[in-house]
């Protein structure tokens, strides 16, 4: 049997299967595109790439397409919240007439073969792999067919992590927290009815600057009463379980308790010296924080999670802290941003950079030590 492959297809194939098994590119799907195929990798300096098969003759319709390409990089860069996003674009078929500009944000490159692209600077310059890639000009029947099941174990692999990461776990650690917090409210309830216990275990600025450091740790568990325990437990019983499963559950409870802490550090800072804070939700939103980072690294797969659901939910707790007086704002801010920086110092997984991590660590202690100058000092 004679199999006949096409040069163009045989070239789409092989920078297909260089961008997705040694580059860690992944598809997109944008429905009604003819012809051209896009993949992205948010951990990339060039975060997409567009292969485009259709032939462009001269240059306004060179022009019409970057605008097109361009308006689709802009949709993707808005839903995915990336506050940058550079793209190389390659033709595959073009008129002997079609000169190259140069486009802000998009490198373009004229591909004719396969040497074409291996050889290209900007190429070499933003993938020093491919020096050592093996792509021939040589056409192949059987390579092709290597090439696809390469590419297809590549997504089968990357569908196995994603399967991994979004199964349903139980979520034990938040069910203990909760019955934790339930625990000690009815403890309190029924057997410190003078409030001596709920003293000692609330927190407040000058008992924590004379040494009493306990507090910003017990004063999570405790709660001024069944409506403030409630809201606090729903919301854990929400926003756990997933912070849960994202992170596994040692990480998750770092999360938790590095979070309520640096948040009841920030309430001692800027709390009166007669106030008394107690409550669970610095460490609350310290999940929400870490569901935050979450999202953003997984953007893409989530289409648009961070800027349609979290960040709302995120600005819609913090205006309503700022409006209820009673509300321990900066308990609230302190737990955001420790959960932040705290899902930064840990990683996600695979995708967690080395360099991310010493950054989240380096200005998580950072933060700690310039509020604990603030409250010795204040």
């Amino acid at each position: 049997m004679n199999i006949k492959i096409n040069k163009k297809d045989d070239i789409v194939l092989k920078i297909l299967h260089y961008f997705i098994t040694e580059e860690d590119y992944k598809p997109v799907i944008i429905n009604g595109l003819d012809n051209e195929i896009w993949l992205e990798n948010m951990e990339k300096d060039l975060k997409l790439i567009r292969i485009n098969n259709n032939y462009i003759h001269n240059n306004e319709q060179l022009k019409a397409d970057t605008y097109r390409a361009k308006s689709i990089m802009k949709s993707i860069k808005k839903s995915t919240f990336s506050f940058n996003m550079n793209m190389l674009n390659l033709l595959l078929d073009t008129g002997d007439a079609v000169k190259i500009v140069e486009n802000k944000n998009m490198e373009t490159i004229k591909v004719e073969k396969i040497s074409d692209f291996k050889s290209n600077k900007v190429v070499s310059e933003f993938f020093p792999k491919v020096k050592d890639s093996v792509l021939t000009e040589k056409i192949d029947p059987i390579e092709f067919f290597k090439l696809t099941e390469d590419m297809n174990q590549k997504t089968i692999k990357n569908e196995k992590k994603l399967q991994k990461i979004f199964s349903q776990r139980k979520p034990t650690a938040t069910y203990i927290l909760i019955v934790i917090n339930v625990m000690v409210y009815l403890f309190l309830t029924l057997y410190d009815r003078s409030g001596t216990i709920g003293y000692l275990l609330a927190n407040n600025r000058l008992l924590v600057k004379s040494g009493e450091f306990y507090r910003l740790f017990t004063s999570m568990f405790e709660h001024v009463d069944f409506w403030h325990l409630l809201f606090n437990m729903y919301a854990l019983y929400v926003i756990g379980p997933q912070v849960e499963r994202y992170y596994g559950r040692f990480k998750y409870l770092l999360i938790y308790f590095i979070s309520g802490l640096l948040g009841n550090l920030f309430s001692c800072v800027f709390m009166g010296d007669l106030t008394f804070s107690l409550g669970a939700s610095g460490a609350i939103f310290g999940l929400l924080g870490s569901v935050a980072y979450f999202t953003y690294y997984y953007r893409a797969t989530l289409q648009g999670l961070l800027r349609s659901q979290v960040i709302p939910v995120i600005l819609l707790n913090l205006v309503i802290g700022f409006m209820v007086p009673s509300i321990d704002v900066s308990a609230h801010l302190g737990g955001l941003i420790g959960g932040l920086l705290t899902s930064m110092a840990i990683g996600i997984g695979d995708k967690g950079r080395k360099t991310d991590q010493i950054n989240g660590v380096v200005v998580l202690l950072l933060i700690y030590a310039f509020m604990i100058y603030l409250l010795i000092t204040r």
